[in-house]
């Protein structure tokens, strides 16, 4: 059945949807199946995402076309699409009137994705107008609270430096929390690896304490504050709230030093936003486990990387992975830096619309995968700046002279960075830095051809 008489007009002007303000708009790529028109394809798309059903049903009248989605642009030569959602079509708290990121998916990527006479849809891009953005929590708590913690400026505070202790699974609670240690003794932060929880080797209450004794023996070793984030993710919301009153109490006055990781793709928006509206002075560390399942770029469905970020912040992340943009282990370009500036700054043009953030705080760019300190100039360079936090696990802990020298090499790639001067120069003087040569060759061949004779005895 045709339907673009009723869910498409080409008609409309994005600058007028946005100028009216009562529309959500979403960019997908998508192509039907063969034997179906393109927009065809588009209008089933935009019905099935709202009002529309596959038949002409008794029950509708003209109040339900006044809230149907509308394709409004379509590129058939890029497979582009654009729609328009009425924000009234969004679901709201019954408690408090706030808008929910479930109640968006259920609806832009919800069922239209398998529909038959869809090849594939991607979402790439979405625009929240003003009157919706404000029902959203947003963060509470932002790398500005780390960055007090730390003893910094609260204003391009910089580089956090942080590890994941590995290996991720199969430490039990007295070695991971003396790994800790070692990495404090040069480091800023470590977080949880994804699976880590309450296994039966390292049961969830005695890794703790085993942490917290570590922090406080490190934070009197070096007289700096340490921060650690700990996964509270669970299936029941009240398992959340128990492991994350737990540790605070068993942090007690370090309690601000704690982040809560929660992964955010396999547990939902419901487990964010419970870590969210519990425990709004902690850090909420959202983690991206599984999501490659959809924002892979080789992925023809889903949504992408920048849509995962967008929602992140809406729902209330503080931080969020955000790939290695091509420096790292991960899938990636330098061109995803538009991710980091999309949850930074208040002000972006996104891959397809412009966003006004109207005061939201900021979400931090989490950096991990594959990264080392030889990797870090040319990403700091690539991105622009520092604020951030980097969770090297490999990078700090595969450096020759431990988990603290490696902590110390990634800090002083950063200062490589900061006063533009040749790394292998800068790590003539820099001990650390010029050990990760050494410790991770097989880069700096790639990256620094000729440095084994450039740096002789000081890489040694």
């Amino acid at each position: 059945m045709d339907q673009s008489n009723r869910y498409a007009n080409l008609n409309l002007k994005e600058a007028d949807l946005i100028a009216g303000g009562r529309h959500v708009l979403c960019a997908y790529v998508m192509k039907p199946k063969a034997g179906y028109g393109y927009l065809e394809t588009a209008a089933h798309f935009a019905a099935e995402s709202s009002t529309g059903t596959n038949v002409e049903v008794s029950t509708t009248d003209d109040f339900t076309r006044g809230v149907d989605a509308l394709v409004y642009e379509i590129d058939e030569a890029r497979e582009i699409a654009k729609i328009a959602y009425p924000v009234d079509l969004f679901d709201r708290n019954i408690i408090d009137g706030r808008a929910m990121i479930a109640s968006f998916l259920t609806l832009t990527i919800g069922n239209n994705q398998g529909m038959g006479d869809v090849e594939y849809g991607k979402m790439h891009d979405f625009y929240v107008p003003p009157a919706y953005l404000r029902l959203f929590d947003g963060p509470a708590t932002t790398i500005r609270d780390l960055w007090r913690v730390l003893g910094r400026p609260v204003v391009d505070g910089g580089f956090i430096v942080g590890t994941i202790i590995k290996p991720k699974l199969g430490l039990r609670p007295q070695p991971f929390a003396d790994a800790c240690y070692d990495f404090w003794l040069g480091g800023d932060f470590i977080k949880n690896d994804e699976p880590q929880g309450n296994q039966t080797f390292a049961p969830f209450k005695d890794t703790v304490r085993a942490v917290n004794d570590a922090m406080v023996r490190a934070q009197d070793k070096t007289g700096e504050a340490k921060l650690f984030s700990f996964n509270i993710t669970a299936d029941d919301y009240r398992e959340m709230i128990a492991r994350g009153e737990f540790i605070l109490e068993t942090f007690g006055p370090n309690a601000d030093h704690v982040a809560f990781l929660v992964d955010g793709y396999v547990a939902g928006p419901a487990a964010i936003t419970t870590a969210r509206r519990t425990f709004p002075r902690q850090y909420l560390h959202y983690h991206r486990a599984g999501h490659g399942a959809v924002t892979s770029p080789n992925s023809k469905r889903g949504y992408t990387g920048l849509v995962l970020a967008k929602m992140a912040r809406l729902q209330g992340a503080s931080g969020i992975h955000v790939g290695t943009m091509g420096f790292g282990k991960m899938e990636g370009e330098a061109g995803d830096r538009i991710i980091a500036a999309m949850i930074t700054e208040d002000s972006v043009d996104g891959a397809f619309f412009h966003q006004e953030w109207l005061g939201m705080n900021p979400t931090t760019p989490i950096i991990s995968g594959g990264m080392n300190a030889l990797r870090m100039p040319g990403f700091f360079m690539n991105l622009g700046h520092s604020n951030l936090i980097m969770t090297a696990g490999g990078g700090a802990f595969g450096h020759l002279d431990g988990g603290a020298a490696g902590a110390t090499s990634l800090r002083q790639a950063e200062q490589c960075w900061k006063a533009g001067a040749d790394p292998i120069e800068f790590a003539k003087d820099h001990r650390a830095f010029a050990r990760a040569f050494e410790s991770f060759s097989h880069d700096a061949d790639a990256l620094f051809p000729g440095w084994r004779a450039k740096l002789g005895k000081a890489a040694a």
